[in-house]
């Protein structure tokens, strides 16, 4: 009975808390969001037009999403950045917990990058045009001659010295656990004989699940984990399945017990 009540006693203590958070949230959160959104979409946009795109679709998005995390005050952790050499290439692979793995990516992993995204992100207003500007790669699977492109864009931007960073699941998760990987990015890795990274997010499924899309935020701790590089064993398709099998392995041991263990993701 005691724990009982201590517990309620705890709710009732952070009811204010939470109250408060929102408030935060609706009156300086949102709008500091939203108008440094169009800001950075549109600098995005012009600067990798009329300049370096390599220069300009990075940086500025990469303060807008740091400004987006600590604007919403969620602390952030990260480990391992030693593992990585300042002018190596890699493939990142991560598991995809909520939207706020892009915050958390973009802002904290501190590595000049394209992302691989559904196509469907061309679509949206202001982004779309500013991720297509900056050179992102739009995964389409309309058809084998927009799969053939969206792979040779990728292969192109590997080949320029530029690292990559994917969501092999291809769609974010309902429950916290990892679904199945999908192969192509461990197949770039392997078809240039680039060292695969896997990375663990923890936190975002808390923060903002994807059942809750455009909800107050929930406050909760973030963490990235940059695991050591699998480098290549060999080429084909033992050095495939190699890559693959042990980013999935890595980033599954190291998510918090309550989201260890496979479950069928019916969006894949």
């Amino acid at each position: 009975m005691k724990s009982k009540h201590s517990n309620e006693r705890k709710q009732w203590w952070m009811y204010p808390l939470t109250m408060l958070y929102r408030l935060w949230q609706l009156f300086v959160a949102v709008p500091v969001i939203l108008l440094l959104s169009i800001i950075t979409a549109l600098t995005v946009t012009i600067g990798c037009t009329l300049g370096n795109g390599h220069f300009w679709g990075y940086w500025p998005a990469r303060l807008w999403a740091w400004t987006v995390v600590r604007v919403l005050l969620l602390p952030v952790k990260v480990e391992g950045r030693e593992h990585l050499e300042r002018s190596q290439s890699y493939v990142f692979v991560a598991n995809h917990q909520g939207a706020f793995d892009i915050f958390l990516i973009y802002g904290f992993l501190h590595r000049n990058f394209k992302w691989m995204m559904k196509h469907q992100l061309r679509r949206m207003p202001l982004i779309g045009t500013a991720c297509a500007a900056a050179h992102h790669i739009f995964v389409d699977k309309r058809g084998a001659s927009k799969v053939k492109e969206t792979y040779d864009q990728a292969r192109e931007t590997l080949r320029e010295g530029m690292s990559l960073a994917v969501f092999p699941e291809g769609a974010r998760t309902f429950t916290g656990h990892m679904g199945h990987f999908r192969r192509g990015a461990f197949m770039l890795a392997d078809e240039l004989q680039l060292p695969v990274v896997p990375m663990t997010i923890n936190g975002s499924f808390n923060v903002m699940p994807r059942m809750r899309d455009m909800h107050f935020v929930t406050w909760h701790p973030l963490r990235l984990t940059i695991h050591k590089p699998i480098p290549p064993i060999a080429q084909g398709k033992e050095n495939v399945l190699h890559a693959e099998e042990q980013s999935y392995q890595t980033i599954m041991n190291a998510l918090v017990p309550e989201y260890q263990g496979f479950v069928e993701n019916p969006d894949q």
